[in-house]
């Protein structure tokens, strides 16, 4: 997931490795993004030759890194944006992150990631139906599957929204 993060935020222009952290964080839903985990995956992007790097004059008079996603990049970024398995689908960040993202990849891959989200949605729909009709769960758990009930109903109405846009 890291990886789409960085290099989707690549897409639109060179960044300074800071840049990035911040702006990852602020996606992700949290703190700016660990120099731990940032600079690391821009070393690996720059092995890899999916970025570059160029060393520029800084506001202060220091020099700083600025990353350029390549063509080599942009070409991996869709092809991981259009590899969507089980495990994405089920993941709330994986799917979103991709929504995210939609512009760059064709119809036939928005219909697909689509499909297996809202598929692993109604599966989860069940799942908690079975639960609400074959358990007790008391109040505080009746609440919250009745809470993850609607939020899943609400993840499948989203996408059919998203499925007119196109």
């Amino acid at each position: 997931m890291n990886d789409l993060v960085l290099l989707g935020l690549l897409y639109d222009g060179p960044k300074h490795g800071y840049q990035l952290k911040r702006e990852a964080g602020f996606v992700l839903g949290r703190g700016d993004m660990h120099n731990n985990l940032v600079y690391p995956l821009l070393r690996k992007f720059t092995k890899k030759g999916w970025v570059t790097k160029k060393t520029v004059p800084g506001e202060r008079g220091q020099t700083r890194q600025q990353y350029v996603l390549t063509a080599k990049g942009r070409r991996e970024l869709i092809r991981q944006l259009q590899e969507f398995g089980d495990q994405d689908a089920s993941s709330d960040q994986a799917f979103n992150t991709r929504v995210g993202m939609f512009g760059l990849v064709g119809p036939d891959a928005r219909v697909q990631i689509l499909g297996k989200r809202e598929a692993y949605l109604k599966a989860r729909q069940k799942r908690l139906h079975a639960l609400q009709t074959n358990i007790d769960l008391g109040t505080y758990g009746a609440e919250v599957v009745g809470f993850l009930w609607r939020q899943t109903r609400s993840g499948i109405v989203w996408i059919a929204r998203l499925r007119q846009i196109d």
